[in-house]
């Protein structure tokens, strides 16, 4: 049987979460497993899923309301022992540094560009040492 990778993905946007599975498609990239998502539209469900655990990578969004991804990410990392990796969506280039203080893995940028999209998560992806099978 082949591996995957659970990837949850948090917006409160369906559009945006949308974006997120079509960028990634079945996988990323050839050399890492296919990919099954959880989809989260609050920071309640976020909680919930990594607590359930299983989760290999998070995409937050960081443009989510009420509750932020980067917000979210510091938490998660305060809070989940052995938290996944996470990429985070940003509004903007500039918005980087904030990327980097929610402690976030990697960042791309809103609206998701599949190609930069799919070489962040697939980069995460082989970062994890043991992935669901």
């Amino acid at each position: 049987m082949q591996p995957t990778a659970t990837v949850l993905v948090y917006s409160d946007d369906s559009n945006t979460r949308e974006q997120v599975r079509l960028a990634t498609g079945r996988r990323p990239a050839t050399d890492v497993p296919q990919v099954e998502f959880i989809e989260c539209a609050t920071a309640a469900a976020v909680i919930k899923e990594l607590d359930r655990g299983g989760i290999d990578v998070c995409v937050l969004d960081g443009e989510a309301a009420p509750a932020g991804g980067m917000g979210i990410c510091r938490q998660i990392k305060d809070e989940i022992f052995n938290c996944p990796p996470v990429l985070l969506l940003i509004g903007r280039p500039q918005d980087a540094w904030l990327a980097t203080w929610s402690r976030a893995e990697a960042a791309v940028t809103l609206p998701v560009d599949p190609v930069e999209f799919a070489a962040a998560l697939a980069g995460l992806l082989r970062s994890k040492p043991a992935l669901s099978a």
